[in-house]
């Protein structure tokens, strides 16, 4: 399945100037960015499935980074706290745009 126009934005946006995007992991899965010093990790879910939220954030407790950000629209910033409790991952939810944000 290809990505949208502002999921590639979003990634590129998150990875920064120097940083990576589409970083693999184990068992053949890929994060979507990681900034140059490794020490954020991205990963962008759009869809609002809370099974797909929960692969995302089992994908970021995956990968070592001190700051794990899971990044998805306003409306589903809710579920996705939730899937991180759930999961036991310790990061931060944010909208799309930045303006608004949750740890966890």
């Amino acid at each position: 399945m290809s990505k949208t126009q502002s999921h590639i934005r979003a990634q590129s946006k998150a990875a920064g100037k120097e940083g990576k995007q589409e970083v693999s992991l184990s068992r053949n899965r890929r994060l979507d960015a990681v900034t140059k010093s490794g020490t954020r990790a991205t990963e962008i879910e759009r869809s609002g499935n809370p099974k797909l939220l929960e692969k995302a954030a089992k994908r970021l407790g995956d990968r070592r980074s001190s700051q794990k950000v899971l990044q998805v629209p306003q409306s589903d910033m809710g579920l996705a706290a939730a899937a991180m409790r759930k999961k036991e991952v310790h990061g931060t939810v944010k909208n799309m745009s930045g303006s608004k944000r949750r740890s966890v």
